[in-house]
């Protein structure tokens, strides 16, 4: 009956995420509305980019970008230019066979003719009103030849040039002059739209608009976060449609009189919204502001530069201007116009311009969202909300996860199959949805089963490892609780001279040190997947590959060992501080076949190893004392640690072993170790091969060396008095080095 009851109210609270969601569709609050857009335009730049092709589209029209770039500059000097210059550079681009020329420039102010300074310097210069009348006529015949406005005009009036205007929201800014519109609305009785509707304008010289054959707008429309995803293609000002740059470049293009704008009226209202607009014979749809995605077809300058002091120099090859259309603008530093967009965060803002009149050309490239985009996300939202809140509470953690993948990925499919189609639909909603609900029952399984595993874990965790509880909990069929047979690595770690240390601390002085002490060398270990045997009065010890498996338990051990020592001198530090014994220790380390499960009584059972593996790693512990190093780790470990450098030391028959076996200090990783260590080892890997090899004299020299370079290590001590003992001894045909130790 519980479980009945928490399965209904899971359901219906999952219902309830659903009906939140289909909030976030279309929003009412602004700050809501805000956020949502944000995110929905990360998503939108990231769903761009991983889906521009790799090769650049072909285009069926020749746009390239005119720069007047810092060679330009450089050439022609600074801006800004002449007009008699940029009529010189519109004759070439004709000259060269481009059809139409855009200029993401504006030009609202005369040029300053040559003549009117000298009037005005002569006039402040002389006050004689006879001379200046007598200098008039020479003046006036040189006004019109020096008129860079005039020459620029005249020019303008011989090819299809569109000048671009700036249309401002302050009503109070008015500069310039507008011709007609070409925009007209196809809808007669539509008076009134939602539009973009910008009251000031700043436009160019009258004289030079009028003999201009176009006009158009350079405004952009960044979203909310500054980022630019849309293009307007029409704005409206006192009362009528102009169009942007890059339509009205497509408008003389295509040689169409006129741009028609499609509106659908809204409902319960007498406003219009736009729908499309018509150029020629191609339909474009929009949004209801007249804005269109821009269609992206990569990076920076994806479209063809070319210098405009160049084409003016006549050194780019008219080939490649011909049929072509051209845009004007500037990427020359402190004229930059640069914008932040999906597909790069300085972009130049021209480029967008020439995405924006590709896709005009080829209507195809345009992706849109369609009225219906609402109805769609309402009905996707709905569908997955009703039957992911009713499958999900029935499942485990992981089929929750499983199925919750898979319906991100549904979602994402059919959006990208969309986009493919170039209708685009927002993707946030199901998204979040599947999110939300996922987590949910996930964490709702989890908590379940968490409680189900804590009252395991407060049973066992008295007497069992950590490692071995999860696996039980995790995997129960995995655990052998007879035992089982597998090589595995362990580790011994003694502190040393631990009866003196105990002697002179009070009972709760060493309880507190050994706790202080054992609390992080068994996190270490806990840390590089070992598991706790046991502790022995100062003793620790501990072992790896078991229960979990670990293909590097020899290499986990190892490195412990390091972090161990590593510790343990920070600790000598604090317990010095605190008027504690200095502590060292000694750490063994063996790797074979033992002996692991749970053993022990009815009365107490323990997760342990046993086998003459263990006894051995014991052993080397003890000998740390022998060689007096604190690390030693026997070759069966040794083989197995590629990443690890070694000390040979040496090869030894320990009590109760009729075997030797070879024994190694480990030094370091080899990622760290230095050019100083790597000869040291060098030499004493000489040096040893000559005494395994009986070649005293050889092998003496090179211990004796080493003695000079590290007189403090005893090893090198011990092999110069075992060398001086056994190069008068008569020693066994296949003496194989190995020292007998007699004692544990």
């Amino acid at each position: 009956m519980i479980n009945i009851k928490n399965h209904i109210k899971t359901r219906l609270l999952g219902l309830t995420f659903t009906l939140l969601v289909m909030t976030l569709i279309n929003p009412e609050t602004p700050l809501l509305k805000n956020m949502v857009s944000r995110i929905e335009g990360i998503i939108y730049d990231v769903r761009l980019r991983a889906t521009l092709p790799s090769e650049m589209r072909a285009s069926e029209h020749n746009i390239f970008i005119v720069d007047i770039d810092e060679h330009s500059l450089k050439t022609l000097g600074r801006w800004p230019w002449s007009r008699k210059t940029l009529a010189t550079l519109v004759s070439r681009l004709a000259e060269a066979g481009v059809v139409v020329t855009g200029f993401d420039v504006i030009f609202s102010e005369a040029e300053i003719n040559p003549v009117d300074k000298i009037v005005k310097f002569a006039s402040k210069a002389s006050g004689d009103q006879e001379m200046l009348n007598k200098l008039g006529p020479a003046l006036q015949s040189l006004y019109k030849g020096l008129d860079g406005d005039s020459y620029f005009a005249d020019v303008l009036q011989q090819q299809d040039i569109v000048l671009g205007v700036l249309f401002n929201q302050d009503e109070n800014i008015n500069v310039g002059y507008l011709n007609d519109s070409k925009v007209v609305v196809a809808d007669k009785l539509a008076t009134k739209f939602e539009s973009l509707y910008f009251p000031g304008i700043v436009a160019n010289l009258a004289r030079l608009q009028k003999n201009a054959a176009g006009q158009g707008f350079i405004n952009s429309v960044p979203d909310q976060d500054g980022y630019i995803r849309r293009a307007a293609l029409v704005i409206q000002h006192k009362g009528e449609f102009y169009p942007s740059l890059a339509l009205e470049s497509a408008r003389l293009y295509n040689l169409a009189e006129q741009i028609t704008l499609e509106t659908l009226p809204l409902p319960h209202t007498q406003h219009h919204s736009i729908n499309a607009l018509t150029l020629g014979l191609d339909k474009i749809p929009t949004d209801e502001y007249g804005r269109v995605l821009v269609p992206f077809r990569g990076g920076e300058r994806a479209f063809p530069y070319y210098s405009a002091a160049d084409i003016i120099n006549r050194k780019i090859a008219p080939a490649l201007l011909e049929n072509g259309i051209a845009l004007v603008g500037t990427s020359a530093g402190g004229l930059a116009d640069l914008r932040t967009t999906s597909v790069g965060l300085q972009y130049p803002g021209v480029e967008v311009h020439a995405n924006v009149l590709e896709g005009i050309l080829q209507p195809e490239l345009f992706s849109f969202r369609p009225n219906w985009w609402q109805g769609a996300l309402f009905v996707q939202v709905l569908v997955l909300g009703l039957i992911l809140s009713l499958v999900l509470p029935s499942c485990g953690p992981f089929a929750v996860a499983l199925l919750s993948g898979g319906a991100l990925v549904f979602v994402v499919g059919v959006n990208l199959l969309m986009w493919h189609n170039k209708v685009e639909l927002p993707v946030l909603p199901p998204l979040l949805l599947v999110f939300l609900l996922g987590i949910y029952n996930l964490g709702h399984g989890f908590f379940r089963e968490d409680a189900k595993k804590q009252l395991i874990k407060s049973m066992f965790d008295q007497y069992v490892p950590p490692a071995h509880i999860d696996k039980m909990l995790n995997d129960p069929g995995a655990i052998s609780l007879e035992g089982e047979r597998k090589e595995l690595s362990v580790l011994f770690s003694d502190i040393r001279s631990f009866t003196s240390i105990s002697e002179k601390l009070s009972p709760n002085d060493l309880k507190s040190l050994l706790n202080e002490y054992f609390s992080p060398i068994t996190k270490l270990i806990f840390d590089h997947s070992g598991t706790i045997d046991k502790y022995v009065g100062d003793m620790v010890m501990a072992f790896w590959g078991a229960p979990l498996n670990d293909a590097k338990h020899a290499e986990n051990a190892v490195i412990s060992g390091f972090e161990i020592l590593a510790t343990s001198e920070k600790l000598k530090l604090a317990f010095v501080a605190k008027g504690w014994p200095a502590i060292s220790v000694g750490i063994g380390i063996n790797t074979g076949e033992m002996n692991v499960g749970d053993m022990g009584s009815q009365y107490r059972r323990a997760y342990t190893v046993l086998g003459d593996a263990v006894n051995l790693g014991a052993r080397l512990e003890g000998l740390t004392k022998f060689y007096e190093l604190d690390f030693l780790v026997s070759e069966f470990t040794q083989r197995q640690c590629p990443n690890i450098v070694f000390r040979p030391i040496d090869k030894v028959q320990v009590k109760g072993k009729s075997e030797a076996v070879a024994i190694f200090e480990p030094v370091c990783l080899k990622r760290d170790l230095s050019q100083s260590m790597k000869n040291e080892l060098d030499y004493l890997d000489q040096a040893y091969q000559a005494y395994l090899a009986q070649r005293w004299q050889q092998a003496e020299q090179g211990f004796r060396n080493l003695q000079k370079i590290k007189p403090e290590r005893k090893l090198y001590g011990l092999y110069l008095a075992r060398i001086s003992q056994l190069r008068t001894q008569q020693l066994p045909e296949h003496w194989n080095g190995a020292y007998i130790h007699t004692s544990k």
